[in-house]
């Protein structure tokens, strides 16, 4: 890092710095200590990240723009024709892997279909995490971060709706039904199989845990329970891999009576309080030649684009709608607005956020955001905010199981 960038921190500078304790001097005979902090850290904050999304906090927003584990295994005349070859496999798979991220399954026929030198104008640089070479071979894992503001301008201008924020890790629980049994924690459970097997180059917004089947796990929670929302066994489960939600996805093997294949028909929900409860239902044949293994793996795979999907779809940034929210922060002292504030940071759909007035109780804060105030608490709540309306004045604080 160069000395300028050391001297800065996210575009604020020590000579900033110097003029703010100039200030407090000036002032402490005048302005409490704990509120001069607050004012301090307030206006750090505000003027640290005027878009949250293009700086690393609580949520890490800028990893919305992030492909990591890239993986190029080529074999070329040498190796740097196959490193060559490899890096241009690498930024056209790495820009499509983030756009399929962002965007539901529906638009993914209709993104943007960029020329090599369109996509590295939208790199704002890469990583070669690990590589290996031979006299033709060239093997490695690559990582690209792309310009955030970039990647929304390219989708806003495509007319493609997105998201970019981030659920919390859910839990899926796969219960298998199959000749008459119910399976969860048994081994074997194909249909557990399948969703260990899932391929995980590139995470998507909706980070999935598979429970380790554990004494613990199945004393909370059996198959049958499973599918029928013990909401206090899910909720045990979830707090125990420290997820937001549970996912149980039924899956019931049958067998088509008019091909005589096997047929899987699904049951899935989504328990916890992220999103309103709803089951999803979906049934999946055989194909020619397709084996049970793979008609499981492939229906896995599918289910795990809905879960993305039904997330997405609440999710949707609208950049037609801005707008700016009023809200007060009760605070009792500086370390719960420093708090907060890191988590402001890390919402997406957050612009930006200025704070209008400090005292020794609160904090008020305009929050300019995209969307409507019930997607805004959403994403507050992946960030363990919550947002409350009370005799029309708007609220925010910590989740009390966070602090």
């Amino acid at each position: 890092m160069t000395q300028k960038g050391q001297n800065m921190v996210s575009g604020f500078t020590f000579k900033h710095l110097n003029i703010f304790f100039n200030l407090k001097a000036k002032i402490s005979k005048t302005m409490p200590k704990i509120i001069f902090g607050l004012f301090l850290a307030a206006i750090l904050s505000v003027s640290a990240n005027p878009w949250p999304g293009a700086g690393f906090a609580y949520g890490d927003a800028a990893k919305f723009f992030e492909v990591n584990g890239v993986n190029v295994d080529v074999t070329a005349k040498s190796a740097s024709q196959a490193r060559d070859i490899a890096h241009d496999e690498g930024i056209t798979r790495s820009f499509r892997a983030l756009m399929e991220r962002l965007t539901l399954n529906a638009y993914h026929d209709r993104l943007p279909n960029l020329e090599r030198r369109q996509i590295l104008e939208l790199i704002q640089d890469f990583e070669v995490a690990e590589e290996k070479t031979s006299s033709v071979r060239y093997i490695a894992s690559l990582n690209y971060r792309y310009r955030a503001q970039s990647i929304r301008d390219l989708l806003d201008g495509s007319k493609i709706p997105f998201a970019e924020t981030y659920s919390k890790p859910v839990v899926v629980l796969p219960v298998y039904q199959a000749a008459g049994a119910l399976l969860l924690w048994d081994d074997p459970n194909p249909w557990r199989a399948a969703w260990e097997q899932r391929p995980g180059e590139v995470r998507g917004l909706v980070p999935t845990i598979l429970p380790k089947g554990d004494l613990a796990d199945m004393r909370t929670i059996g198959a049958e329970q499973a599918i029928e929302g013990d909401v206090q066994r899910l909720a045990e489960v979830a707090s125990k891999y420290n997820a937001g939600d549970v996912v149980v996805v039924h899956g019931i093997l049958r067998m088509d009576s008019y091909i005589g294949l096997p047929e899987l028909e699904v049951y899935m929900t989504r328990f916890g309080f992220a999103l309103q409860e709803h089951t999803v239902v979906k049934s999946f044949s055989s194909n020619p030649g397709e084996d049970l293994e793979s008609l499981l793996a492939r229906a896995a795979i599918q289910l795990t684009v809905q879960i993305e999907d039904n997330w997405k779809q609440d999710n949707l940034i609208k950049f037609a709608e801005p707008a700016i929210l009023r809200i007060t922060i009760p605070v009792s002292g500086l370390d719960d607005w420093i708090k907060v504030r890191d988590r402001l940071n890390g919402v997406a759909i957050i612009k930006k956020s200025e704070v209008t007035l400090i005292s020794r109780r609160a904090v008020n804060v305009n929050i300019n955001y995209i969307g409507d105030a019930e997607q805004l608490a959403l994403s507050l709540d992946q960030a363990d905010l919550v947002l409350w309306d009370e005799a029309g004045n708007w609220y925010m604080g910590m989740r009390k199981d966070s602090r």
